[in-house]
């Protein structure tokens, strides 16, 4: 039996400021289900696409996706704050939230408008049955950034395998940090949902000892990102137990960023 999550981000955008973000109640939403049954996860479904919702990227950034999503334009608080956390929710959607990953079309962009079939009540207009695929093409827009990771995160999971993989060991959510840690297929997912606190020599928890490189970064700068990451670094774990895993990493993470590390010591 395959079962759908429910997406968990919608409740909280419209209701809790993000400071206010619960962290335990973020994994538990994405990690509650019975042993061994299948999941199949999404950041969006066609219900929050329909006429009469909203999509995510559109929950996030609203009316100014009209205006200040080309690069030659401002980046606004509200356009940098919708497109990292727009990246951030799909991520921690794909990698924690099931044995499976449903994108509903143009959810990998950002896809700013609803869906309304031809009805009696628009005059049968087909205006906005469609997806916008020409958006993530053009490159003096800022959709092209959301797609860009999202095609580097399905390849990142084509690599490891996580969705095929044992559940993951979430190792920290700490609530007044908003950061979450865990480990799935070999790699080590951390998420920094503070909007505005970074962290230098963060220590979290990892099971098995190695060195370790960043193999994602949401704040790259091609993912519209603000490229606060060194991806030369090597990060070497120490034998300091750390939130009951045996091995422990000092790693920066920055505001509003998710980063994936590979153990570049296991064999793939």
């Amino acid at each position: 039996k395959i079962i759908q999550s429910d997406p968990f981000h919608f409740q909280i955008i419209k209701e809790r400021k993000d400071e206010d973000w619960d962290m335990g109640n973020i994994v538990f939403t994405l990690t509650n289900r019975r042993y061994g049954e299948k999941y199949i996860a999404y950041a969006e479904s066609h219900d929050q696409a329909l006429v009469g919702d909203k999509t995510l990227a559109f929950w996030l950034m609203d009316a100014e996706m009209y205006n200040y999503m080309s690069v030659l334009s401002p980046f606004t608080p509200v356009i940098d704050r919708g497109i990292q956390l727009h990246k951030m929710i799909r991520l921690i959607t794909h990698s924690l939230g099931g044995e499976g990953y449903l994108n509903f079309m143009g959810n990998e962009f950002g896809h700013p408008e609803w869906l309304d079939f031809p009805r009696q009540g628009n005059n049968e207009s087909y205006h906005y049955a469609r997806r916008q695929f020409n958006l993530s093409d053009d490159h003096l827009l800022r959709y092209r950034f959301l797609n860009m990771f999202d095609r580097d995160m399905n390849k990142l999971e084509e690599k490891f395998g996580w969705l095929a993989s044992l559940p993951a060991y979430v190792s920290e959510k700490h609530e007044l940090n908003k950061v979450i840690a865990y480990e799935r297929a070999n790699l080590l997912f951390i998420f920094n949902f503070h909007p505005s606190q970074s962290y230098t020599d963060y220590r979290v928890g990892v099971e098995k000892p190695g060195k370790y490189k960043i193999a994602l970064d949401s704040d790259a700068p091609e993912y519209g990102g603000h490229n606060r990451l060194d991806h030369t670094t090597d990060f070497f774990s120490q034998p300091y137990s750390h939130n009951h895993r045996s091995n422990s990493l000092l790693v920066y993470i920055p505001s509003r960023v998710a980063i994936v590390f590979q153990n570049m010591d296991i064999q793939m």
